[in-house]
């Protein structure tokens, strides 16, 4: 999205006020290797994940949505008069027919294997064939390979400028490219205060830490944050050490080896999901606390356990609020050199 500002307009405004042409339809945009082809702005759009959702909502574009699914926490406290009037046509994956049922002009999703060459609801060509553009956040495959596994392993530090785009294109789509922009430098401000945040506790470089997504058993190795995933980006930008290295976004290693590390803090994600006994926070906690292993860390004995929204440690607005967050414990802690 770029400002389309004018020199003839630029001189006429006298309060410095910034004029957005229109989005130029026809308007083609690629996604994750395909293209998709918009005669207008969307009058309904169904939006798979919640990331996308969210973002539709932060742009003003509630009235659009004519059903959500996959969600993984509640919607933003914000927009909970808005989401209770929407369809919510699954919690988790929805039918490729519930879908096309609510006839929209446009299906968004926040990942590959919702629709892609592979994917649960559908591939972008069954969605073509009913006349129906499906486009796919750019988080999902730029700087990610997602053929291996349903995570898939991302080949670049995942970088907020990702999120950004996407809600540039978005709200190009919908032609409403001064709100993004608005939305934008909002989040790029509350980013860069985080990070001012931390520099300023002056805290010592060998921190180190680990984020626990879940577990399919907890007697069995946890799902952890690996290498250029959502959490490893939040340490980078604050100056901590990973202490996972594997390169799959979301591998499973075995406590022995993380304790074996000692992170300064293990953060725990909190989640409505309860696919697995582990996606409980309380079960999490208690876990730690009582595992003969985890509880001789570092981490658990100076009860350095960080609850962290699990949607914010997927590719998604909810990063920066994150990141806040994690710079607002890190002041809580006695971390001095």
């Amino acid at each position: 999205m770029m400002l389309r500002l004018t020199t003839a307009i630029a001189a006429s405004l006298l309060l410095s006020k910034t004029a957005y042409a229109a989005t130029d339809y026809p308007l083609t945009l690629e996604s994750c290797g395909h293209d998709i082809n918009l005669e207008q702005p969307p009058e309904r759009v169904v939006s798979i994940g919640q990331a996308p959702t969210e973002i539709l909502y932060m742009l003003g574009l509630a009235d659009k949505v004519a059903g959500t699914a996959l969600w993984i926490n509640p919607v933003l406290e914000e927009f909970e008069a808005v989401d209770a009037n929407i369809e919510r046509l699954s919690d988790n994956a929805p039918s490729y027919e519930s879908v096309v049922a609510k006839k929209p002009d446009l299906v968004v999703s926040a990942y590959e294997w919702m629709i892609g060459p592979t994917g649960v609801v559908g591939t972008p060509a069954m969605f073509a064939d009913v006349g129906i553009p499906s486009w796919t956040l750019p988080t999902e495959c730029m700087g990610k390979s997602n053929q291996h596994s349903m995570d898939g392993a991302r080949t670049a530090l995942f970088d907020t400028e990702l999120i950004y785009d996407s809600i540039a294109t978005l709200a190009d789509i919908f032609d409403v490219t001064e709100r993004g922009d608005q939305l934008i430098a909002n989040l790029k401000a509350r980013e860069a205060a985080a990070v001012a945040k931390a520099e300023s506790l002056g805290l010592p470089d060998d921190i180190t830490g680990v984020f626990w997504y879940s577990s399919a058993d907890l007697a069995i190795d946890p799902y952890v944050a690996g290498v250029n995933s959502v959490p490893d980006w939040l340490m980078s930008r604050l100056g901590i050490t990973n202490v996972v290295t594997a390169e799959e976004e979301w591998p499973t290693v075995g406590w022995e080896t993380i304790a074996r590390s000692n992170p300064t803090f293990i953060a725990a994600a909190q989640m409505n999901r309860r696919r697995f006994p582990a996606d409980d926070i309380a079960a999490k906690r208690e876990f730690l606390i009582s595992d003969a292993v985890t509880r001789e860390t570092e981490a658990v004995q100076q009860d350095r356990i960080i609850e962290i929204d699990a949607h914010a440690l997927d590719p998604s607005v909810r990063a920066i609020f994150a990141l806040e967050e994690l710079a607002s414990q890190l002041a809580e802690f006695d971390l001095s050199p």
